[in-house]
């Protein structure tokens, strides 16, 4: 039986497709290549398209005998979502909705659905658990949290059991190496941080330092990607044992601010990183903390990268390797 992994060749799906493969898993990857990369995915089987391909996703179900689906494939950034809500529509819930047709179709019963903490909105509380309510403040969010409704009343009407993961920050790469982060162009922090030390930026900006924080920027909780990886392979095998319906936070339980990042890659890197502080940007919480402790104890997760000097030092290794991304292959 085969795993299919849509957007497997992005970033955090072309992780979990190493991680899967390890684990002995048979996968399947279906990716646009929009966002993704063909020379991350080492060594599944691949098909380049779109979940909007209806015949395309016929051809997949019923030339593979697909036991699951882990579904990371859509758009994803939060500023993009509020300028092009109709485009976010379209390719997440849309594309979900398809993609879901087909699995009620072929009888394959159950998702890993890759969503997000974006779907909490402002938080009432820190650390945010699963219980507390959701009101999103992008169409990004809205959209993954329109994506968790379908799947609970897919549930109901078929037999549809999924685990949708909510996590915070995603960082660090394949500590041997072999894959990493590259977008074009980059919204995360560490790796625009590591462009500085490349010295393929001037400095680094710092939006906002009067936050009531530590030191005044802003307090994230970074995951390592392998973490992550991991986090969607276990959340499977408790589909696979228990068949139940599920929502789990993924985070380390604790945050470090902009600034103790930026510190921690001067250390790791051994370069200064100029960073310059400007304006707060609209709609940005002073501290985002999650609680996992559900995903610990159901799922038996526990972070093994939880340090955030070998987060940085695991994407170092592949930026500093590959300083184009997949362009140096």
């Amino acid at each position: 039986m085969a795993i299919l992994i849509t957007g497997g060749a992005g970033y955090i799906g072309s992780h979990t497709v190493l991680y899967f493969l390890n684990q002995g898993e048979e996968v399947i990857v279906l990716d646009n290549l929009e966002k993704g990369h063909q020379q991350a995915i080492l060594g599944a089987t691949f098909y380049k398209g779109s979940l909007h391909d209806e015949a395309l996703l016929t051809e997949l179900f019923e030339k593979h005998k697909i036991d699951a689906v882990i579904h990371f494939a859509a758009s994803s950034l939060v500023g993009e979502s509020v300028e092009k809500p109709l485009e976010y529509y379209e390719n997440n819930v849309i594309g979900t909705h398809k993609l879901v047709k087909q699995m009620v179709k072929h009888d394959v019963k159950h998702i890993v659905f890759s969503s997000t903490a974006a779907t909490y909105g402002e938080p009432k509380s820190i650390p945010i658990k699963e219980t507390d309510p959701t009101s999103p403040t992008s169409p990004y969010g809205e959209t993954k949290l329109a994506i968790e409704k379908l799947f609970h009343w897919c549930d109901g009407a078929y037999g549809l059991k999924s685990v949708c993961l909510r996590y915070f920050n995603a960082a660090g790469a394949d500590p041997e190496g072999r894959i990493g982060e590259d977008h074009t162009p980059e919204s995360h922090l560490i790796p625009i941080v590591l462009q500085v030390a490349l010295g393929q930026r001037e400095h680094v900006q710092i939006f906002g330092g009067d936050y009531d924080t530590k030191d005044g920027s802003c307090v994230r909780d970074y995951i390592h990607v392998m973490d992550l990886a991991e986090a969607h392979y276990l959340a499977l095998q408790k589909l696979r044992r228990d068949d139940k319906t599920a929502i789990y936070n993924l985070g380390n339980g604790k945050g470090f601010t902009v600034k103790e990042v930026i510190e921690t890659c001067r250390s790791v890197t051994g370069h200064p990183i100029p960073a310059v502080v400007s304006a707060r940007r609209p709609g940005d919480p002073a501290t985002l903390i999650a609680s996992a402790e559900q995903a610990n104890k159901e799922l038996g997760w526990k972070p093994k990268y939880p340090q955030l000097e070998a987060i940085v030092r695991h994407a170092w290794n592949w930026h500093e390797a590959k300083p184009k991304g997949y362009e140096t292959n």
